[in-house]
């Protein structure tokens, strides 16, 4: 990794967060598969440390949060019995917040669908701003138990949105059932019902899969350690926050303009080499 130029790891930057797999970026840059891997490891954590210590004391005001599930060495059905029950085999989620103004992403964490995690990840979501919220959420039961005790009654402005899905139609079995019907469900504080959505991170969700190759489903596309998966995401968001100009934010700023950019944690669009020199 050390021998490669800045030139070549932005290079190979690009491949990946724009959706190449590893073996497609080895073909496409020369650079050696095994130095690839490496690099994205170290470059993962070091995003990740960025990102932690950056994204901080954020002026958010309206939140929308989520979970998308993929898999790890393989599905949970195929995984050996000696891994039956260790993280990193199966089944991971990524539970993922984001601002719906500035599309900023505050937050992100890879593990399981559990209470536990739901708290670890709101936990880490609370320290994160200064401001009162309006969080919403899907209508996943763990939300319930976390949201009111940790951020406290009278300090957040919390709703649920439930979607009423139809029976899935057996000739496209593999597209999601069709939505029949909304219902905003207000838990604690008061939200604007108008602004209670998932949109947001439910087209967060759909950038993810398009924008990590490990992501896409029904492929063979899939990460084979825990620890690649969670870099690729680090480095998927690294990128998303700081380096991707945004459409939507850029006709109203009138200039491009990156998440982080909007919400005031950076001054111009980090390039590719920018990212690559957080390892220097």
């Amino acid at each position: 990794m050390n021998r490669l130029t800045t030139k070549r790891r932005g290079q190979v930057i690009a491949c990946l967060v724009e959706g190449m797999s590893i073996r497609s970026t080895v073909r496409v840059t020369g650079v050696a598969k095994n130095t690839i891997s490496r690099f994205l490891l170290d470059l993962g954590d070091a995003c990740a440390q960025y990102q932690d210590a950056t994204l901080r004391n954020l002026s958010t005001t309206r939140l929308e949060v989520d979970e998308i599930w993929e898999f790890v060495y393989a599905k949970a059905e195929n995984v050996p019995i000696k891994h039956e029950n260790d993280f990193g085999y199966g089944d991971v989620w990524t539970w993922v917040a984001i601002d719906a103004d500035s599309k900023l992403v505050p937050t992100w964490l890879v593990g399981s669908r559990d209470s536990a995690d739901c708290y670890t990840f709101l936990a880490d979501l609370k320290t994160r701003l200064k401001n009162r919220v309006q969080l919403t959420s899907d209508g996943y039961a763990p939300y319930l138990r976390v949201v009111e005790p940790l951020f406290g009654a009278d300090a957040v402005d919390f709703a649920q949105l439930v979607k009423a899905c139809g029976t899935a139609n057996e000739d496209h079995r593999y597209s999601p059932a069709e939505c029949t019907g909304i219902e905003k469900r207000t838990v604690t504080g008061a939200p604007d019902e108008s602004l209670i959505s998932t949109s947001y991170v439910e087209r967060q969700n759909l950038t993810m899969r398009m924008r990590m190759r490990r992501f896409t489903r029904l492929t063979n596309a899939f990460s084979k350690k825990v620890e690649n998966h969670t870099a690729a995401v680090s480095l998927h968001f690294m990128h998303y926050n700081f380096g991707r100009v945004h459409q939507t934010l850029t006709k109203q700023y009138g200039k491009k303009t990156t998440p982080a950019m909007a919400a005031g944690v950076a001054r111009h669009p980090w390039s590719y080499s920018q990212i690559a020199g957080l390892l220097d």
